[in-house]
């Protein structure tokens, strides 16, 4: 090993020790996640058993827990096929790219260049000339510049995996909440065909008794009145349906024209038991607070960057090549030329800008601890919302199903009553709207409890499965 190159291994070796014991002067803050209120427990949570806590639990399909083999088939389609879950896949995609291009920024680059030129003058000979150079360059992370990009974009990522995390959550509640409704009108298309049945035999008695001079023609006109009047309610309902259908089709990724969902013969109204964990949990659940964190943690990073601003770029380069008029020429040690450089800059003046660009990242940085702050109220606003109507429609169903009972039984009464010439028609008219009201009101509030169980799943940041099972017990409340 010759003299210069001992002397310039030496020279190296000094300038990455320094560089290394450097690295560590790094000017960004250290990240600290911002505090929320958390209460100890929900405020509508009386008559709940506290869940387990979540890093116990696993998260799991929880559309499963409703029991309905359509609804878990439409659930798997959705993770595959929902375009709008496809563009946040992708979107995550990008972000971890983006983590692996600022990863490489912390390395040495290395460029290897080859050349070949030939050139003469008219009536003169030729001279051909060879290249061949190893060079390369590395910016040491003197300041954390680097690293504090690599974090935000870590951060980043993290954030649109949560955005993906919603998106699903999102499209899969959506499409919960969709074929609930279905359900929900499919039951009361049936319960409309019953009544119709029953309208169409009442107005056939009442022509008979008014061709028997027994009644006046306004019983059957009143008769024919009720009578079309619930078909076109039936119409109403069937327009409802087909647009609830054509939304599942686009949430399962298929056109509606090439989706159907059949009619279930019967409507199993299961409202499961959801475990409802304390309010600090729930900062570990929602995928919208986890994309709100990571959104500080990256803004935090940013006020890195932007403070090595206030310290010189240091840079190291370095060449090796060879040059010759034949090939052979580039593989002689003689011809071998190298060099070594180390450069560093900083700017003397730009007129507060770099105090700008550092103010403009502590602003940006203050906003989104706010909005991290504000979507976790939000969530437990949700949260409370959705316990408090859970709880209320359970209590309202009970009172429904007595009042449907007890308009069936007046229903009939009058109709009995009618027919023994005691009452007039309009009596009968009002009974039966009053009792076919009371039966759709009590098919509406049982779908609006298996809403409020969707919409409460999702306000604590998805489903779970204790041990990744589902349990009979857990089916219903």
């Amino acid at each position: 090993m010759t003299f210069m190159q001992t002397h310039l291994r030496l020279r190296l070796t000094l300038i990455a020790l320094a560089a290394s014991l450097l690295a560590g002067c790094a000017v960004g803050p250290a990240y600290q996640r911002p505090t929320t209120p958390e209460p100890a427990a929900f405020k509508e949570m009386q008559g709940w058993v506290p869940a387990a806590p979540a890093d116990a639990l696993e998260r799991g399909p929880w559309w499963q827990l409703f029991g309905d083999a359509d609804l878990n088939a439409l659930a798997a389609g959705v993770e595959v096929s929902n375009q709008n879950v496809a563009v946040a896949v992708a979107n995550y995609a990008q972000a971890r790219a983006l983590v692996s291009q600022q990863r490489a920024a912390l390395f040495p680059t290395v460029n290897l260049g080859v050349g070949a030129d030939r050139s003469g003058v008219r009536n003169g000979g030729a001279d051909s000339a060879f290249r061949l150079n190893l060079g390369g360059s590395w910016e040491p992370d003197v300041w954390g510049r680097l690293r504090a990009g690599v974090t935000s974009a870590q951060a980043g990522a993290d954030a649109t995996a949560a955005d993906l995390a919603s998106a699903r959550l999102a499209a899969q509640g959506e499409l919960a909440a969709n074929y609930f409704a279905v359900r929900a009108l499919d039951a009361q298309r049936a319960l409309l065909a019953r009544t119709i049945t029953g309208y169409e035999r009442e107005l056939q008695i009442t022509q008979n008794r008014f061709n028997a001079g027994i009644v006046a023609r306004t019983d059957v006109l009143q008769a024919q009145t009720q009578l079309a009047n619930a078909r076109n309610d039936e119409l109403s309902l069937s327009r409802q349906r087909a647009q609830f259908e054509h939304a599942i089709a686009v949430l399962v990724g298929k056109a509606p024209s090439e989706f159907t969902l059949a009619v279930a013969p019967t409507w199993r109204v299961t409202v499961p038991a959801v475990p409802v964990g304390v309010p600090a949990t729930l900062l570990q659940r929602r995928p919208d607070i986890a994309a709100a964190e990571r959104d500080v943690a990256a803004a935090n990073a940013e006020i890195g960057i932007a403070r090595a601003a206030y310290f010189p770029n240091i840079g190291l380069s370095g060449s090796l090549g060879t040059g010759g008029s034949r090939v052979s020429d580039l593989f002689s040690v003689s011809n071998a030329a190298w060099s070594f450089g180390l450069s560093a800059a900083q700017a003397i003046f730009n007129a507060g800008a770099t105090r700008a660009s550092v103010a403009g990242a502590e602003a940006r940085h203050q906003a989104t601890v706010a909005r991290y702050r504000q979507t976790v109220l939000t969530a437990f606003a949700d949260v409370e919302d959705q316990l408090a109507a859970t709880r209320i429609l359970e209590q309202q169903q009970e009172l429904r199903r007595v009042a449907s009972e007890a308009a069936d039984k007046v229903e009939q009464q009058i109709l009995n009553r009618y027919r023994a010439g005691q009452v007039s028609y309009s009596e009968v008219v009002q009974a039966q709207a009053t009792a076919l009201g009371a039966r759709r009101s009590l098919v509406q509030v049982q779908a609006d409890r298996q809403a409020a169980a969707v919409a409460l799943i999702q306000s604590l940041g998805g489903g779970w499965l204790p041990g990744g099972r589902l349990t009979d017990a857990s089916l219903e409340r």
